[in-house]
């Protein structure tokens, strides 16, 4: 077929060609998406184009590869900008992930410098000092506690995030965590630090 002829195809034939191997079928749904796609992610990213152009990449690879899984009960365009807002949400865990404890970062994904002033070295010692008793208690609690306290404060995994990673009920993450947090305390308190 020629290249002319595939552009007057709807998104579902050419979907349909490009399930039976068709590249120049794909090569069309992705001439029709890319530029939308890279647009909402130089949106999202700041202006990032580095950024944006492997976030284009990953999620036109997700579509290739997930083409067999295509409801055509939705139309192509909302498939291929839900894959693209799931690939923005996990590179966003990603990028959070890698920032230093205490920094904050905006809508955008811009890390934003607070206002923050040198620890003196009476407060350095004392931040390790408080640092290593925390690590006594966290070390004293239960496992699950332990692991429960760990994701939601340290990691700052959402109750549904902690949900599905131990694949536990929501209702059962919310009333472990307020046990965690209150053994957590009362460990503390014991200790005399409050």
């Amino acid at each position: 077929m020629e290249i002319g002829n595939y552009i007057i195809l709807t998104d579902q034939q050419l979907v349909m060609l490009a399930r039976n191997g068709d590249a120049a079928a794909f090569e069309t749904l992705f001439n029709r998406y890319r530029d939308g796609v890279h647009k909402q992610y130089l949106n999202r990213t700041g202006g990032n184009v580095d950024d944006s152009n492997d976030l284009l990449q990953e999620t036109f690879i997700k579509v290739f590869l997930n083409l067999d899984r295509y409801d055509t009960s939705f139309t192509f365009g909302q498939w291929i900008y839900t894959i693209a807002r799931n690939t923005f949400i996990d590179f966003m865990r990603k990028q959070r992930d890698k920032l230093p404890i205490g920094t904050v970062s905006d809508n955008n994904g811009s890390v934003i410098n607070p206002a923050s002033r040198e620890a003196t070295p009476e407060e350095r010692v004392i931040n390790t000092q408080s640092g290593t008793q925390l690590e006594n208690h966290l070390a004293r609690m239960s496992p699950r506690y332990r692991r429960l306290i760990e994701l939601r404060f340290f990691r700052e995994y959402s109750y549904e995030e902690i949900a599905a990673e131990l694949n536990i009920p929501l209702g059962t993450v919310k009333t472990q965590i307020h046990r965690a947090r209150t053994q957590l305390c009362k460990l503390i308190t014991d200790s005399g630090l409050l």
